[in-house]
């Protein structure tokens, strides 16, 4: 309770119910919980977070060029609840857990520092891997905070990754070199169908133009890339009406990477009766991951591919595969 983003939190909800728990995981890990009904009425759960901070780097992430690739935890849960999102086969609850001890984040990430597998590449770390912070930030000032910290470290970068509009709430901050902004776009049929809860995709867009003309880094996510009807054509128009919207030349990068889940989160979800047709569609189990067979998800990839070089020939298109 005496942890400064604890009082943050608390401050921000004063008619709020507060109830005092043992540990999260008694409320967070019970069984027979709704993921979807917890959903409808979050409930947001302060904890203090123990060993490890880091965790290896997912399978499900592109290639990032160096083995010194790790996650963080800061906050479990997303604001938003996209129909594709892993999270509802990974946690049992829709409720939200914020971990308030964030010094201890931050010690783990400097003793990594000092043991790298490969001294000679940076250590990468995306710290929204589990959420979107960036969409928290009007009630708890984690992305701020992070990127004070991370400012002066050498051979060090964080990825924030969000489908927030509201890059307004850390604007006023110096960009630092070490940190990326990476905003998921997908066209509207996608957004309008599957993304329902997130910001409608115009205001990410003004986010990320806002950020771009700041002079922070900005990477274009367009993942996933869901295989519907007619996809290239909507995928390719989207691609050509948003290079229209901001400078290509000005992003550091862009990941591409089709629909993919571990199977047991996917089977998870299936279970439920899921209310989105992502869940009915026809996969292949490859390696453990659920995804397109690979002769569609290769052409999908290498179609978008050629659509963005011939807007941006030298784009760097990092691809998930």
């Amino acid at each position: 309770m005496d942890y400064p983003l604890a009082q943050i939190a608390l401050s921000k909800f004063p008619k709020a119910k507060f109830v005092e728990i043992e540990h999260y995981k008694d409320i967070f890990n019970r069984p027979k919980q709704h993921f979807q009904i917890q959903k409808s009425s979050m409930k947001l759960i302060l904890a203090k977070k123990t060993a490890p901070f880091l965790y290896p780097a997912s399978e499900m992430i592109q290639e990032y060029e160096t083995p010194n690739v790790f996650y963080t935890t800061p906050i479990l849960n997303c604001l938003y609840n996209c129909d594709y999102c892993f999270l509802q086969g990974m946690y049992p609850s829709g409720n939200l857990v914020i971990f308030v001890n964030e010094n201890d984040f931050f010690k783990s990430i400097q003793e990594k520092l000092k043991n790298l597998e490969n001294p000679l590449k940076p250590l990468v770390i995306p710290i929204s891997y589990n959420t979107d912070l960036m969409a928290m930030e009007n009630i708890i000032p984690i992305t701020s905070n992070w990127i004070k910290f991370v400012r002066e470290l050498d051979n060090l970068k964080i990825e924030i990754r969000t489908k927030s509009a509201l890059f307004s709430s850390i604007e006023n901050i110096s960009p630092p070199k070490n940190v990326i902004l990476s905003w998921t776009l997908s066209p509207l049929e996608i957004c309008e169908k599957y993304e329902r809860t997130a910001p409608p995709v115009h205001r990410r867009i003004n986010s990320m133009k806002s950020a771009i003309e700041k002079g922070w880094l900005v990477r274009l996510c367009i993942d996933p890339v869901l295989l519907i009807d007619r996809w290239e054509d909507k995928y390719n128009r989207f691609i050509t009406d948003l290079f229209r919207e901001i400078d290509g030349k000005k992003l550091v990068d862009i990941t591409l990477g089709v629909f993919r889940m571990n199977k047991d989160y996917f089977n998870r979800i299936r279970k439920r009766e899921s209310r989105s047709d992502i869940y009915y569609d026809n996969y292949i189990i490859e390696n453990g991951t659920v995804t397109p067979p690979i002769e569609l998800r290769t052409h999908a990839m290498e179609t978008l591919k050629k659509h963005i070089l011939t807007i941006h020939p030298k784009m760097r298109i990092l691809i998930w595969e």
